[in-house]
């Protein structure tokens, strides 16, 4: 069965990516509104990893939805729920039989319920899986420390292909890079050098 896997390059995408390999043949996606080049990064990663992957670009629309948000509630937790399920839902309807993304029991954003998956089923007649929604941070850190070789650092400075990254960079270019510190809370990203 053929799987997209929404990837950021990240330790939880790439996680997931190995958990579910045994069984599908996964695709890793990386979703880009074409406004910086960072999706590169992410195939960069699953090149090194061994998968195969794709690009998905969404509208520019999305994005911009999505910074609005970011603008009126003060911080990003609703612009990028909201570029998460704009994601699913192009993912869901391209050639998946099934559709996954990196979703850890404790992440904050994005998160998708229960209801919202069995939607995107019903809907596109797909499978919604999210492997690592039973594992919280720590057992996902232990896992990534044994399989996984990261780069660690603040969210400004780490190579990697994830919604924020280019929403960060719409409201940089619009609204001055001050406008980041102040909108987005100082947070750790991670980026995979090497499976083991």
């Amino acid at each position: 069965m053929e799987l997209g896997l929404l990837y950021s390059g990240g330790k939880d995408s790439t996680l997931a990516a190995l958990v579910l390999e045994e069984f599908y043949d996964v695709t890793l996606v990386t979703v880009s509104f074409g406004v910086s080049d960072d999706w590169k990064h992410a195939r960069e990663t699953a090149d090194t990893a061994g998968f195969e992957f794709e690009r998905l670009e969404l509208e520019r629309a999305v994005a911009r939805e999505a910074v609005e948000r970011i603008r009126e509630d003060g911080f990003p937790r609703n612009g990028i729920q909201h570029a998460h399920q704009h994601a699913l839902e192009a993912l869901a309807e391209g050639r998946f039989d099934a559709v996954a993304d990196g979703t850890r029991r404790d992440d904050r954003v994005p998160t998708v319920s229960r209801a919202q998956a069995q939607s995107l089923e019903d809907r596109h007649d797909v499978d919604y899986i999210a492997p690592l929604s039973g594992f919280g941070r720590t057992a996902v850190d232990r896992l990534v420390e044994d399989h996984l070789e990261v780069t660690v650092g603040p969210s400004e400075s780490i190579d990697r292909a994830d919604y924020e990254a280019e929403l960060r960079a719409i409201i940089a270019a619009e609204d001055g890079p001050g406008a980041i510190a102040e909108l987005f809370p100082d947070h750790e990203q991670t980026y995979v050098t090497n499976v083991r």
